[in-house]
């Protein structure tokens, strides 16, 4: 077991897991944060993205011990009220059809949009290539994150 400190969604907490567990697993079943999902387990879907200093990645394959020090961010933490500017387009363009990949989706278009606010849609299939919709809500998720851009760029905020 490993004491460690971890800052999840500007709040810090200390957890005492294995040094092997993966964050996803630190954050559903030490944090209940459980809007990350599993889906693989070896990083290729992309469902438990979290952004780790402003950076997609995958929280199975990353060990929760190697986290401290790093801000992380899960769907919780965007925005609690829902009123991020790509929450608020994934509502409008009616994105989640079985919203199983919805977290790792939503927090992938926000690190995409914080790094180019207006993104072609080579860019968006770029970022948004690592988080599989098993849906194929393909259509509706590009449609969405050009809506936030427009959204951020209207508000003047920060998508």
């Amino acid at each position: 077991m490993s004491k460690i400190t971890l800052t999840i969604n500007k709040q810090q907490h200390e957890l005492d897991v294995p040094t092997d567990m993966p964050l996803l697993w630190a954050l559903r079943d030490k944090l209940n944060l459980t809007g990350t999902k599993y889906g693989c387990g070896i990083g290729t879907c992309g469902t438990c993205t979290v952004l780790v200093d402003g950076v997609p990645l995958r929280s199975c394959v990353m060990p929760a011990s190697g986290m401290a020090g790093k801000e992380i961010t899960t769907i919780e933490g965007l925005d609690p009220t829902g009123q991020h500017a790509v929450q608020r387009a994934w509502n409008d363009e009616d994105v989640p059809q079985c919203g199983y990949c919805q977290g790792g989706q939503i927090l992938s278009a926000s690190a995409l949009l914080r790094k180019n606010p207006n993104p072609n849609d080579d860019d968006i299939n770029a970022a948004m290539s690592g988080v599989l919709c098993r849906c194929g809500t393909y259509h509706r998720i590009r449609k969405a994150i050009k809506r936030a851009a427009a959204y951020a760029a209207r508000e003047g905020g920060d998508a």
